[in-house]
């Protein structure tokens, strides 16, 4: 069974990837800590990792 709030560590991370300012996911998430909204609610993948070391090797 999924629990329900799965959906704000997916809305994280959703947030997350899209380029949302930490800060204001953080606001929005309602944490006091934005260590909370980056080390426990968002999630990011191999995927990701290999998206952004192509993104940055495309400004080199």
């Amino acid at each position: 069974m999924t629990h329900p709030h799965v959906c704000r560590h997916t809305y994280c991370s959703n947030m997350a990837k899209a380029g949302m300012n930490p800060k204001a996911l953080q606001y929005l998430m309602g944490h006091s800590d934005i260590g909370v909204t980056l080390n426990v609610y968002t999630h990011l993948g191999l995927i990701d990792a290999k998206e952004e070391m192509n993104r940055i090797a495309k400004l080199a």
